[in-house]
């Protein structure tokens, strides 16, 4: 179950490769909060809206992995992105092309990633429903 102060209820529309899935909080369309739980327990606001999800992903699909959210940090890990997935930036662009999204620095998106998850995320947990225990938080403030 997810909770909120301001946010009572969400949506999964959305899963990854490693068993994660990102939920859809509080009312509204795509421009509501978007929540990623994992599954091994963690869980941390990553985005507001849908653009601002994709824009994330495609930039820095190793996000989950970026936890000083620092360009050094995440240029290492596109090293070894780049080495399973040689192609990915041109498959990034296509992909940003067809969905209509302008895409911004890297930086950039690290550090509204930081912004979110850090930020306006400290209000969101989420709660495994069984136990009534809160998620792990996925990155350390």
């Amino acid at each position: 179950m997810f909770t909120s102060p301001r946010a009572p209820r969400w949506e999964g529309f959305a899963g990854d490769g490693a068993g994660g899935t990102f939920f859809f909080c509080g009312e509204g369309d795509e421009e509501r909060p978007v929540l990623y739980a994992d599954s091994e327990g963690g869980a941390a606001l990553v985005a507001i809206g849908l653009p601002e999800l994709l824009r994330l992903l495609l930039v820095a699909p190793w996000w989950r992995d970026c936890q000083t959210f620092t360009a050094e940090e995440s240029r290492k890990l596109e090293a070894e992105y780049l080495e399973e997935m040689p192609d990915l930036v041109p498959r990034r662009d296509r992909a940003a092309a067809a969905l209509g999204l302008a895409l911004a620095a890297e930086g950039d998106v690290l550090a509204r990633l930081r912004e979110v998850a850090l930020g306006i995320g400290k209000d969101f947990a989420l709660i495994f429903t069984p136990e009534g225990e809160p998620y792990d938080p996925l990155f350390e403030g």
